[in-house]
């Protein structure tokens, strides 16, 4: 008489950090059938433990909500339900306290454990505390006028205290702050940006662009301060109520808040804290694996691979595609390598533009060659540089009119003919928009999202924004694709509707 042999233990993943990355990976597995559910017998026992008590929302726009243009549950990237839908054990609010790789269990601060087969850490990153006096208290809280801008506590603690208040300086002058600066001149409040670089996003773009940056954001009412370090957090010298930020060159500028916005690093205490090597992020090999431990692994801003981190969403995005593929084949001992990774960035505030393609310093080290338009009267300013024909690197300023074609040069590494480089950062003629020019006409290979890879002709596949949203993931990463998504289902819904109608005559 035969006996049915018990089920075979599913193995157990478990990822701590409920963030942009995390989330995408969970998706890929979603997507991959690797996630176990009541109705298959195979796949992943999948637990996500998130500190925050919000579901997994888009970190990227959260200055919309400072700006009024999104509500909180706009950002909202997977419901509660979503992740019990696909048989993922969501847990909100779980701090864990440390990871212990021998007995393979992560404990919470409530003193639960949770075990693991397989460990991934999506920890992203922290900020930094500048070294400005007066900052934090005797007792260790931040003075009441300071605020830090990087979760939806923080956004909401921010909009809470802009009633009453007139003014604020944001310290720090790349893509955060500038975004947090004209979100809120959006709100009626005088902004000032501090800046200790020469110019604004100079990790990003050369001096000339970022000049004309600063002469945009005074154009919208900004004011701004580069070359200039904030030393110390005093009393105003009127006996007015309120702050002053006295800055190193002499100036102190009266503010009713205090926005920090100037560096992060990568969250790395757990790491430590289990014995992973560690330099300035979580060290992974080509399979986002530890180099100490292949069990754990790790991705977005907490890893490093190649000497490298990075802080936007696409390669957080392109490592949680990888290593959800590696999760789902690994019974089949395949595995896809990661080579490292494209950097795209996009500035996501209301009439600045601003797009950055690879690494501009790296690839001028390397010889590339600099190709540049500038109109300072129209504040525009266009840089590529070329290696061996090719496209390596770009930043765009005010006119972003060629991104989509820039950026399909760049990915598809096209060597291009010696007067293309020049022609590519022209403007679009008047009267373009009438003979094919625009969205529309796109290929259909032609990369529209960079956050999430989406190429144009599968948001022509889709019927509406919500469709996209949940089979692409465009226009949720850092929303710079949402006009020309938009426009491309237009079109589409134009298209359908005309041919209804030379149907039915």
């Amino acid at each position: 008489m035969s006996q049915d042999r018990p089920a075979a233990p599913r193995p157990r993943l478990v990822v701590v950090g409920s963030g942009m990355a995390a989330t995408r990976l969970v998706e890929e597995l979603v997507a991959r059938r690797a996630v176990a559910t009541s109705s298959t017998s195979g796949g992943l026992d999948v637990t996500v433990l998130g500190d925050e008590h919000a579901p997994p929302y888009n970190r990227i726009l959260l200055s919309a909500v400072l700006e009024g243009t999104h509500r909180p549950e706009a950002l909202t990237l997977r419901s509660e339900e979503w992740y019990a839908e696909h048989g993922v054990d969501l847990r909100l609010g779980a701090r864990v306290l440390g990871v212990d790789r021998e007995r393979r269990d992560v404990m919470l601060v409530d003193g639960t454990l949770v075990e693991y087969d397989t460990l991934v850490l999506a920890t992203g990153s922290i900020p930094s505390l500048p070294p400005i006096r007066g900052l934090v208290r005797m007792d260790g809280s931040l003075h009441e006028a300071v605020h830090a801008f990087r979760s939806l506590a923080d956004c909401e603690r921010l909009l809470a205290a802009l009633p009453g208040s007139r003014r604020a300086v944001v310290v720090g002058g790349g893509l955060l702050g500038l975004q947090v600066a004209r979100a809120l001149g959006v709100r009626g409040i005088q902004t000032e940006v501090v800046e200790g670089a020469e110019h604004l996003l100079h990790q990003q773009i050369s001096a000339p662009a970022g000049r004309i940056l600063t002469r945009d954001l005074k154009k919208l009412g900004v004011a701004v301060y580069t070359g200039a370090r904030a030393v110390r957090l005093v009393e105003r010298t009127d006996g007015s109520d309120g702050p002053a930020l006295r800055l190193d060159n002499g100036f102190t500028l009266d503010t009713d808040l205090v926005v920090l916005t100037a560096g992060g690093r990568p969250s790395t205490a757990l790491a430590r804290g289990a014995g992973l090597e560690v330099r300035r992020g979580i060290v992974v090999d080509d399979r986002l694996a530890s180099v100490t431990d292949p069990s754990v692994h790790a991705l977005g801003d907490c890893a490093e691979h190649d000497g490298r981190t990075t802080g936007f969403v696409p390669p957080a995005w392109e490592q949680a595609g990888i290593l959800a593929a590696n999760l789902s084949t690994r019974l089949c001992d395949e595995s896809v390598r990661y080579d490292g990774t494209r950097v795209v960035a996009r500035l996501r505030a209301s009439d600045l533009d601003v797009a950055v393609l690879g690494d501009a310093r790296a690839e001028l080290d390397a010889g590339g060659e600099v190709v540049e338009v500038a109109n300072p009267i129209a504040g525009s300013h266009r840089r590529i540089v070329v290696r061996d024909g090719r496209i390596v690197a770009a930043t765009l300023v005010g006119d972003l009119s060629r991104v989509g074609l820039i950026t399909q040069h760049f990915d598809r590494r096209t060597v291009l003919g010696p007067h293309e480089p020049g022609e590519l950062l022209l403007p679009e003629r008047t009267g373009d928009a009438g003979n094919g020019a625009g969205p529309w006409s796109l290929p259909d290979d032609a990369e529209v999202c960079a956050c999430a890879g989406v190429t144009a002709g599968r948001i022509r596949a889709c019927s509406s924004l919500e469709q996209v949203r949940d089979d692409t993931r465009a226009t949720t990463g850092c929303g710079g694709c949402a006009s020309t998504v938009r426009q491309l289902l237009s079109r589409r819904t134009d298209t359908a509707e005309l041919a209804t109608a030379q149907k039915g005559t």
